[in-house]
């Protein structure tokens, strides 16, 4: 077996999708989860990008259902978390108004996340290192601010917090550690980024969102694409089982042992 058929393996990717039928099947397992748990609903983080769009399509989806089912109602909260003033997050609003989310709250992290950096700092400056915290590092610090944030609401209102890793995010080791693997359950976590956008087109999710370039940390002018020197197009067709340039394929099998550990549980003995 090659690297890459173990990678795909180790991932579940398919070769192909079909987007209705995954739609079915992601909403049943998210049903699923809520009534094994007893929760009365999910909550999920609209950044702006495709894939927490398919994901609060799918959430919306299955407490929908679950609502008309049972005959009480279950919810799905969708949670906005800009850091400060960020001008793209428009499309948070627009992704949850297409899909009809009755529930929504926006929480602003930048003071948080300011006030958490600051006495970082002086912790740094207290062991002789006079510096500002790395861009990574505040980076890291803004996904974790985001997600005990998301986890309190979810804890006060009975909910389950879903994330929105996939496949195309988990081999380029393209998430922030504990980030959406602190997330209760990953509804998108065997599709690669081509494969949201097929799911995303099915939920109606507007072309716009569809068709923007992912940013990392919503960060004006930056790309994903730009910052890993490979476009989603090869990832997704190196997850496909398909042949690309070996100069790709190293590159992303380097990516995959180097951030491997963010997606496993944690190590003890």
């Amino acid at each position: 077996m090659s690297i890459q058929e173990e990678i795909i393996a180790a991932l579940g990717v398919k070769p192909a999708v079909d987007a209705e039928a995954e739609v079915r099947q992601r909403a049943d397992f998210l049903k699923a989860y809520i009534l094994e748990s007893g929760t009365r609903g999910l909550l999920i983080a609209i950044s702006g990008d495709v894939e927490s769009a398919v994901a609060a399509g799918l959430c919306k989806r299955a407490t929908d259902e679950l609502s008309a089912e049972q005959g009480k109602e279950y919810i799905t909260l969708g949670v906005f978390q800009p850091y400060g003033e960020q001008e793209d997050f428009q499309h948070s609003y627009e992704a949850a108004e297409a899909l009809g989310l009755k529930y929504t709250v926006e929480t602003n992290i930048g003071d948080a996340v300011d006030e958490i950096a600051l006495e970082t700092e002086y912790a740094l400056k207290a062991i002789g290192q006079h510096r500002h915290m790395t861009h990574r590092g505040k980076g890291e610090l803004k996904a974790g601010a985001r997600m005990v944030i998301q986890h309190a609401l979810s804890l006060e209102n009975n909910l389950l917090v879903a994330g929105t890793g996939h496949a195309s995010e988990a081999v380029t080791g393209n998430c922030a550690k504990w980030e959406h693997g602190a997330a209760d359950l990953e509804p998108l976590r065997s599709l690669n980024h081509r494969q949201v956008r097929e799911l995303a087109a099915y939920l109606g999710v507007t072309a716009g969102i569809i068709t923007a370039a992912k940013a990392a940390d919503q960060r004006a002018g930056q790309t994903d694409e730009a910052k890993r020197g490979i476009t989603e197009e090869v990832i997704s067709d190196y997850l496909e089982g398909k042949r690309v340039e070996p100069a790709a394929a190293e590159l992303l099998e380097s990516f995959y042992r180097e951030g491997s550990y963010k997606q496993s549980a944690i190590p003890g003995i």
